[in-house]
């Protein structure tokens, strides 16, 4: 219900329900605390569902200096007539004032609980760094390729909204480490092409045309971000990649019915 909620713009509704969530979500004897955390931070993301693309993946919301403000900060207005941006906003208060609550589940022994863990504490005010430095921490000790990915993913979008030239290093580092499991170099890969407007190296498609085969991009559909980007029958990793590197290709369609080119 709160996934269609949020589908349908209507997160008002779905962002009352976060601070309720975060406690399932840390319970680990709650039979549905997966199914919560997975959930919880949908609604502190406005019009992300589709975006692939260097200017929008891994934003909270449409960038002003991209597109035309509205009176509401750029987030527009729900179906329901009430402010997208409020109901955000709401959601994302819950969840910062939820971050000690939903750290430790960086450290959980279920590798899923540990990706959505990280995509929930993305969306966290995080004027401290508090919510990057865990992610780094847990970085450093992680050893499940998926979860790696979750975690540069997240670290990415945390780093967005203020990109600092050393995170833009880092992420070159690591989508340049052979010695990276190919998920998370992938990851490294988009998240590198959103925190800059640098024209992308040969050595970067290189990594991307060798790794982002058909099989493990439906694989990382797994990672909440690349399954928001899918669109028209298209993985999200491949959108991405489409869209962040051959912009001009023409989006594909799944219509039976239309007329072959």
């Amino acid at each position: 219900m709160l996934w269609g909620l949020c589908a349908n713009d209507s997160r008002a509704a779905a962002a009352l329900a976060v601070p309720f969530l975060i406690p399932i979500a840390a319970d680990a004897h709650h039979p549905h605390r997966a199914a919560a955390l997975a959930v919880l931070s949908g609604p502190a993301r406005a019009r992300h569902h589709g975006a692939a693309s260097r200017d929008e993946l891994l934003l909270h919301r449409n960038d002003p200096r991209r597109h035309a403000p509205d009176d509401y900060d750029g987030y527009g207005v729900e179906v329901t007539g009430y402010p997208a941006g409020w109901s955000v906003a709401a959601a994302r208060a819950a969840i910062t004032a939820g971050t000690p609550v939903l750290l430790p589940l960086l450290d959980d022994a279920d590798p899923s609980i540990r990706r959505d863990a990280a995509y929930a504490l993305a969306t966290a005010a995080d004027p401290d760094h508090t919510v990057r430095t865990a992610l780094a921490i847990r970085f450093a000790t992680e050893h499940d390729a998926m979860v790696r990915a979750a975690l540069l993913l997240a670290a990415a979008e945390t780093s967005r909204a203020h990109v600092q030239p050393p995170a833009v290093s880092w992420f070159r580092e690591r989508w340049q480490d052979r010695t990276e499991a190919p998920e998370a170099r992938l990851a490294a890969a988009i998240g590198w092409l959103c925190l800059t407007d640098e024209p992308s190296p040969e050595d970067l498609h290189r990594t991307i045309d060798t790794f982002a085969t058909d099989e493990r991009a439906h694989a990382m559909d797994a990672l909440p971000w690349m399954y928001a980007a899918a669109g028209t029958g298209e993985p999200g990793l491949l959108r991405c990649v489409r869209r962040m590197l051959h912009p001009e290709e023409s989006e594909p369609c799944d219509d039976p019915w239309a007329s072959s080119p």
